[in-house]
């Protein structure tokens, strides 16, 4: 057991408490341009499979969308966080509008257009496993005109967050105008798209995926029974700089996750008993483009971002999950004590 700075973020008592104090450092200035999407969520015990049909619980209509998500998740533990993108005329439009503002999120560059908001059908089983069917409504008329309209609002951040549930055009324009703007930009390659294109990636500073995601992208084999803790991943680093990234973070699940940047740098996880993982990955990112506006290092927004993601596993729902920083801090201050491997 070891608390020294070379050994990054152990996890030991004195580490917990460390990475939770970087929670007081939170206060960067994050733009959003995404999803904004009403999550209609049902419980079972387990998934249905093809033609099949399982009992459920009670329909619960959640605030969602990967981009609001990341958006609340920021604002909820303290950064300044503006969302750009679309909603419909119907009544999630002011649901998601309000779930956002009560996150603490700026939506006044929010465009309102006619037809339904985007929404997505969840459901969840037992394990907090989900399988998710996405309809994109009003988050297809987020236009580069849009995105060219609102340049001065989007580039006063530090940082950019960026997801593929909006048009790629419209996410290519705001990395671009961002990124020549000085602006950080940090792109999620969610929903997964196998081809990135160069003006993409030469836009993009930070690139955010999952494993699954990463040997698919680079074109590289995953190990065999999906054993990464035997993965080559100094190759990978290397790839992902060939392939255009000088920073990566790859998250793996209940494992935790790597920062890939002049190094590997392992993050652990957070063990909690998780009840719902669907807002997991978005809190995660969303804790990153926190960090990061912040003056975080990315290992450090990392590191932070493994407790705030487990947090959100505790509860269900996406930005419904979402701690504050003073809920996430007592969460795991009763634990740190304990929490040594």
């Amino acid at each position: 057991m070891s608390d020294s700075v070379s050994s990054l973020f152990p996890s030991t008592a004195t580490s917990d408490v460390d990475v939770l104090a970087l929670l007081d450092r939170i206060h960067g200035s994050v733009s959003v341009v995404g999803s904004m999407n009403a999550d209609y969520t049902v419980a079972a015990q387990r998934l249905p499979g093809p033609g099949e049909t399982v009992a459920g619980g009670p329909l619960q209509i959640l605030p969602g969308g990967k981009s609001g998500n990341q958006a609340a998740a920021a604002a909820r533990i303290g950064a300044n966080v503006h969302m750009f993108g679309a909603v419909g005329s119907d009544n999630n439009a002011d649901f998601l509008l309000g779930a956002l503002r009560d996150a603490g999120v700026d939506t006044a560059q929010v465009r309102r257009v006619s037809g339904p908001s985007g929404t997505t059908v969840i459901m969840v089983d037992a394990a907090g496993e989900n399988a998710i069917v996405y309809s994109p409504g009003s988050n297809a008329q987020v236009t580069v005109d849009y995105i060219e309209a609102s340049r001065e609002a989007l580039t006063s951040a530090s940082v950019l967050g960026l997801c593929l549930e909006s048009p790629m055009e419209a996410v290519t324009a705001a990395a671009r105008m961002c990124h020549e703007a000085g602006v950080k930009v940090l792109l999620n390659n969610s929903p997964f798209t196998p081809v990135l294109s160069a003006e993409l990636i030469e836009a993009s500073d930070v690139l955010l995926v999952n494993e699954h995601e990463m040997v698919q992208l680079l074109g590289i084999t995953a190990p065999e029974n999906d054993d990464w803790s035997a993965f080559d991943w100094e190759a990978a680093r290397q790839r992902m700089h060939e392939y255009g990234f000088e920073q990566a973070i790859v998250t793996l699940g209940g494992d935790g996750s790597m920062v890939l940047d002049s190094t590997c740098t392992r993050i652990a996880p957070v063990k909690v008993d998780a009840v719902d993982t669907t807002g997991c990955g978005d809190s995660f990112m969303g804790t990153v483009l926190a960090g990061l506006a912040s003056g975080l290092e990315l290992r450090e927004a990392a590191s932070l971002a493994s407790y705030v993601s487990a947090y959100a596993a505790t509860g269900y729902g996406a930005q419904a999950s979402y701690g504050t920083a003073a809920q996430i801090r007592e969460r795991f201050a009763a634990t740190a004590a304990n929490h040594s491997h």
